[in-house]
């Protein structure tokens, strides 16, 4: 692969205030047309790296570069080919929404006509075209972000950053915005996105970076995070306390977790036909009957939880 097609290349950034360490080591890039997921919790460093690769911020150490320029020595040219959406809709709340979009048109140094045109078009794809002669101010939180996704892309960039967009919203709302932003991936655009959501990086990211701490701490397609940390899981519920009990001494060293208020046991499955019936056959020849049964095949949320937990663990030993 060719350097070009990493179009965000961020190299060992860090950041402090003061005995804050936010950013320690991190490394970030992301292939032309495609979509990376920065997932971490609250407090992690995803909206200070974005605020770094968008020249928003200056990094103590490490490099940046967007579209081959330097996020420092030409941050003026970075601006040119970027978008960003924040947390929160940066809109005027007096101003219409078609006004916000012709205002922002124009101070991308759009003609009058075309800011006209373009803000048409933007009301039209984002949804906004009945509610484009209506104050800002009442506007749903849904409404306002997808207008605020809206002004930063009047000037159609090739690189977007998308900062917590659907914090906040409704799941209707948020499931509005993913279809958006994949609109926006499929049209060409190379997007960062930091999310606390994991199943909008599941849903969205072709790449995750799990950040932890200020540090990268994994980082793979969905799939492969979710392959690191074991197999699928045969959830058995019973009809009954006895039920639950007797097959708990049947399965024995098997079983993963038992839940008693849900009557429910859990075992590790590695070949799923083998291992299914290998299970069933010992309850039923134990003449145990279950209520019923489910496959889990783990989730960004068994990832999360794990290395979170692992990183936080280790951070407490290193400072023994």
């Amino acid at each position: 692969m060719s350097k070009n097609d990493y179009v965000i290349e961020a190299i060992g950034l860090e950041k402090s205030y003061g005995s804050n360490h936010v950013l320690q080591g991190v490394d970030v890039k992301v292939r032309r047309g495609s979509m990376l997921a920065l997932l971490g919790p609250n407090g992690a460093g995803k909206t200070t790296t974005v605020r770094i690769l968008s020249t928003l911020l200056k990094a103590d150490a490490g490099s940046v570069h967007i579209e081959g320029f330097d996020v420092v020595a030409d941050a003026d040219d970075v601006r040119k080919v970027i978008g960003l959406t924040g947390q929160s809709a940066a809109v005027d709340e007096m101003l219409t929404g078609r006004e916000n979009l012709v205002m922002m048109g124009r101070l991308y140094h759009l003609t009058k006509a075309s800011a006209k045109q373009r803000a048409e078009e933007l009301l039209e794809e984002f949804d906004l075209v009945d509610a484009a002669g209506r104050s800002v101010k009442t506007y749903s939180g849904g409404m306002r972000r997808r207008l605020d996704l809206a002004v930063s892309l009047i000037a159609t960039p090739p690189v977007i950053f998308l900062d917590e967009p659907t914090t906040g919203l409704d799941p209707r709302s948020r499931i509005t915005m993913w279809n958006i932003i994949n609109r926006l991936k499929e049209n060409g655009a190379t997007i960062l996105l930091t999310t606390q959501y994991l199943d909008e990086a599941d849903q969205l990211a072709d790449q995750i970076i799990v950040i932890d701490g200020g540090k990268v701490i994994a980082e793979g397609t969905a799939k492969e995070l979710k392959s690191k940390i074991g197999n699928d899981r045969l959830e058995l519920t019973f009809k009954d306390t006895q039920g639950l009990a007797a097959a708990e001494r049947v399965l024995g060293k098997a079983i993963v977790e038992s839940n008693k208020d849900d009557l429910t046991t859990t075992v590790l499955i590695v070949d799923t036909n083998k291992d299914v019936k290998k299970t069933l056959d010992m309850l039923s020849d134990s003449k145990i009957s279950i209520d019923s049964m489910a496959i889990h095949k783990p989730t960004l949320d068994d990832v999360f939880l794990s290395l979170t937990g692992k990183q936080k663990k280790d951070d407490g030993e290193e400072e023994k």
